[in-house]
């Protein structure tokens, strides 16, 4: 050690727990209660992280009401979970996918495979972010079981630099990943029963957050109302009858009523139940754009001045 120089922080999710020294002789049954335990230990973690959650969201949310991005970043298990949690925001609540920025170092090969060495390209992180021009209106989350890789770090630097909103999402405290970003989030999982494996506990952890973060965001932005997925796009049979389900549930209609406004509006739920209440279908887009889309305030304003009829 250097004069002056501290020692490194040890990397918790590299650590190695005693309980499952001798996990590989253990029955069936004990190991699989081992690994549902650490999955709970793991979502606890996570709630008891909900202000700094809190904070992240409230920061994040003026930004993308503006028209801004919302960026995914990560390497190997981390940045394919954030890969998941944004794809998922465009069937489920409409996301406009030149809203969303996926980065994953390795590029599209990662998703299937290990690639090697690419968690260390601090200046491919770079020249990828920097391709997609982040703004103050974009909001980039990294994601790092050990929140020290060089790309993820390198990619939220650049970012925040940029001026974008940065979250930072780690599993170990005091790490690089979150002192770069804007707002750190620490969930603190500790040691795998199976060591440095994050896919575990780490990566479930990391999903809960990305879940609570993206599925607040998408509430308060109006894209779901009253409990429903009012921006769900419809593609298939079994999401033409679940539209159906909504648009009866959410206004007074039969089944028979409720297709035909959904027929009526090309199959687009939240202007199908618009239509149900009475609005003229020339009048459905000029009040989304003036409520931000927000079917919340749309009826409030109805109901204030009667004009709803359903």
């Amino acid at each position: 050690m250097t004069p002056n120089s501290s020692p490194a922080l040890p990397v918790l999710t590299e650590g190695q727990d005693p309980r499952y020294a001798d996990v590989d002789l253990w029955p069936v049954s004990s190991v699989l209660d081992a690994l549902a335990e650490s999955q709970m230990s793991a979502v606890a973690a996570v709630r008891a992280a909900v202000p700094e959650l809190e904070r992240a969201v409230n920061a994040a949310l003026p930004r993308l009401l503006a028209g801004g991005r919302l960026f995914y970043v990560g390497a190997g298990t981390s940045g394919r979970i954030g890969m998941q949690d944004g794809v998922e925001l465009l069937p489920t609540f409409g996301w406009e996918p030149e809203r969303l920025v996926l980065l994953l170092a390795g590029g599209n090969d990662a998703i299937y495979q290990a690639a090697e060495g690419a968690e260390d390209r601090k200046d491919v992180a770079q020249s990828e972010i920097m391709a997609h021009n982040p703004g103050p209106d974009d909001v980039v989350i990294g994601i790092a079981a050990s929140g020290s890789t060089p790309y993820t770090c390198s990619a939220i630097a650049t970012a925040r630099a940029a001026g974008s909103l940065t979250i930072g999402i780690a599993c170990n405290p005091s790490c690089l990943l979150l002192g770069a970003a804007e707002v750190g989030i620490s969930i603190v999982t500790g040691p795998e029963v199976i060591s440095g494996s994050t896919r575990l506990k780490a990566g479930t952890a990391q999903k809960a957050t990305l879940n609570l973060i993206s599925t607040t965001l998408m509430i308060r932005m109006g894209h779901a109302y009253r409990g429903q997925m009012v921006d769900m796009r419809v593609v298939n049979e079994k999401l033409r009858r679940r539209a159906c389900r909504m648009v009866q549930n959410l206004t007074t209609s039969t089944a028979e009523q409720a297709m035909d406004a959904l027929k009526a509006t090309g199959f687009n739920v939240k202007r199908a139940v618009m239509l149900r209440w009475g609005i003229a279908a020339d009048r459905i887009d000029p009040l989304l754009a003036a409520h931000d889309g927000n079917l919340r305030t749309i009826e409030a304003q109805m109901d204030a001045t009667g004009e709803r009829k359903d």
